[in-house]
């Protein structure tokens, strides 16, 4: 059953609209068809990778160890990773985040935030004592683990590799990578396997194929059998196995997509800033915003159709997603700038200034 709270909008909350992509519930809240809407609210790329035609007999039969082989051998390659048994495929990196508390013994885990609260949640629901840091410098000296996001979300903070992979020698390093796709070169996937690591890795974000539940967890014993055997013997299905290895071995698509990406949230940039915000942060995948008058902007939006992201712990700020095609544009450009006539009629809009990024860090936004 999913927990429903009530907030300003008057829709309930859910679970799902929590995350993100919670269409449905606004579309019955406002006597909109859903095919209408905008789905801004996620992090995921509008323009996915082309599925395949696949042979029936991947629908058909259990997924064998050639399937499995294939995804993990891609994965490894994809990631950098020395050995293709480090590759630990599951149903999206949530899973992970969700059996990882419950596999690994720790008293004390520090989380690098402000970040995606489900690592907090998760590790607070196993009864460990979770601290939030905003720098690296801040991590206890006594924590077990350490959950760093990176690119973050929902803000775009980057780390180096290298300093992040001085917090392995002492404890045991999680990295989320979900958005990593967009800057290979951040990822610490090539030291599992040499260090204290597990890293978390997405094929919905990148790729756009949140659908499918395809991730995977790159990390060594004892960790690695402690997963397998937490996720069972078929944790992903015959056909998304196929899928996602050939998205993986698909170079071409991966730089094609980078480069569209950059230039659609360069646009997006440029409605943001006509309307008056001011971007926090962000990847090529979305936006950040603050803005006084944030919860007025997103009731605004929604009665256009748009969705947008909301934080309730951080009522200021709302999360843009990357619009679909030229039309998606146009009405964010139109709603938007309904909303900045309007504020500068009535005056005192109070839209904030970006305050900069965590971790001491001048991080750019990453393209």
């Amino acid at each position: 059953m999913r927990r429903k709270r009530e907030d300003q909008s008057g829709v309930g909350v859910t679970h799902q609209e929590i995350h993100g992509g919670e269409v449905d519930a606004f579309a019955e809240a406002y006597q909109t068809p859903r095919e209408h809407w905008i789905d801004l609210s996620t992090g995921i790329n509008p323009v996915a990778f082309p599925i395949p035609d696949l042979a029936r007999e991947y629908w058909h039969r259990l997924p064998d160890s050639g399937v499995d082989a294939w995804l993990r051998e891609a994965a490894a390659t994809r990631y950098g990773v020395a050995d293709p048994a480090y590759v630990i495929p599951c149903s999206g990196s949530q899973a992970a985040i969700q059996w990882l508390p419950r596999l690994i013994p720790a008293t004390r885990v520090a989380v690098l935030g402000p970040t995606y609260r489900d690592h907090t949640a998760s590790w607070a629901w196993a009864d460990c004592q979770v601290s939030e840091v905003t720098s690296l410098e801040q991590i206890p000296a006594d924590a077990d683990v350490v959950v760093v996001v990176n690119p973050n979300n929902p803000d775009g903070r980057t780390i180096d590799p290298e300093r992040l992979l001085v917090v392995a020698k002492s404890r045991l390093l999680v990295v989320d990578e979900a958005y990593a796709d967009l800057v290979p070169d951040i990822s610490v996937a090539a030291a599992v396997g040499r260090t204290n690591l597990l890293v978390l890795r997405s094929m919905g974000k990148f790729f756009g194929l949140a659908g499918m539940r395809l991730g995977f967890c790159l990390t060594s014993e004892p960790i690695a059998s402690q997963l397998r055997q937490a996720f069972g013997p078929w944790p992903v299905s015959g056909p998304a196995a196929v899928v996602g290895a050939v998205a993986l071995a698909d170079e071409g698509w991966s730089q094609s997509t980078r480069v569209r990406l950059k230039a659609a949230a360069a646009r997006l940039d440029g409605i943001l800033v006509r309307a008056g915000l001011a971007i926090a942060g962000g990847t090529s995948l979305f936006r950040l915003v603050e803005a006084r008058r944030a919860a007025e902007l997103f009731e605004h939006l929604v009665r256009a159709a748009i969705l947008v992201r909301r934080f309730h712990d951080q009522p200021q700020r709302l999360r843009f997603g990357i619009p679909a095609d030229d039309v998606a544009f146009e009405r964010l450009n139109e709603a938007l700038g309904t909303w900045r006539n309007a504020t500068a009629n009535g005056g005192n809009q109070g839209l904030s200034r970006s305050r900069g990024l965590r971790d001491g860090l001048n991080a750019p936004i990453v393209p």
